[in-house]
């Protein structure tokens, strides 16, 4: 080959990396978009929750399962609501559209995969475990659990490679990761799926869990939700070590009222 094509080759081959980079651009950017949309849609949803809603909910489920926290608080969070769009992974989940279009996530399940993930969870010391939340709605619920149970937290930033590659100076060990969001928290979720560890993840109607050991449905993208789960979280692992827990549910999720 001549050193003419050799070089012809080798700006093809430019070209053509940049022109995947520039698609994947692309599609991060219209996903990121959709997200932006639905998250606004359910952030005024679990706001205008109201008093007829929550006993129409409660009506719904027929269990006499003891939960974690009365029905009518993870009604009154929008635990309960999903997104427009439902993946097979979260499908057995769902039991209803509301007339808006979003999905509705069956309480008790919810309530069930928390237990199995409280379980999880309980078996790992603090210094080893650390919770990713990247979407804003989640960070005043994540410093508080943070502050409660002593868990590390990131929030604003993730690094990647900052569990994987020991030349990074803030690099530190884990044996366990809590996420928020599979797709918001994705450098998180490689990352500890590179190490083959395990993975607790609140997981909405849209996303889809390759990876994930344990699953939590539930909205994923509000604040008072994403605060209810970390609350009733952050609770029972205290319970688990004997720690002190005086927080209330609003201090995790704002007013409920």
């Amino acid at each position: 080959m001549t050193e003419e094509k050799i070089k012809l080759k080798s700006l093809a081959e430019k070209l053509k990396d940049r022109i995947k980079i520039s698609l994947d651009k692309d599609i991060d950017d219209k996903k990121q978009n959709i997200l932006d949309s639905e998250e606004k849609l359910i952030q005024e949803a679990s706001n205008k929750i109201s008093k007829k809603d929550i006993e129409e909910e409660k009506k719904s489920i027929i269990s006499k399962e003891e939960t974690l926290i009365p029905l009518e608080d993870y009604i009154k969070c929008a635990v309960h609501l999903g997104t427009k769009v439902i993946t097979p992974h979260m499908r057995k989940y769902v039991y209803k559209r509301r007339a808006d279009g979003l999905a509705v996530i069956n309480t008790i399940l919810i309530d069930r995969q928390l237990r199995e993930s409280i379980d999880f969870l309980n078996k790992y010391n603090s210094s080893v475990i650390y919770l990713c939340c990247k979407r804003e709605a989640g960070w005043e619920a994540a410093r508080k659990f943070h502050e409660i149970t002593g868990i590390k937290i990131f929030t604003k930033k993730y690094s990647p490679g900052i569990t994987t590659n020991l030349k990074l100076e803030d690099f530190f060990e884990s044996e366990l990761t809590i996420i928020c969001d599979p797709w918001i928290d994705k450098n998180a979720l490689n990352d500890t799926i590179k190490l083959k560890k395990p993975i607790i993840s609140l997981c909405d109607t849209n996303n889809y869990i390759q990876g994930i050991t344990k699953i939590i449905p539930c909205n994923n993208k509000s604040s008072k939700s994403i605060g209810c789960i970390l609350f009733i979280l952050a609770r029972e692992y205290n319970k688990k070590y004997k720690k002190p827990f005086d927080a209330k549910l609003e201090d995790f999720t704002g007013p409920l009222e």
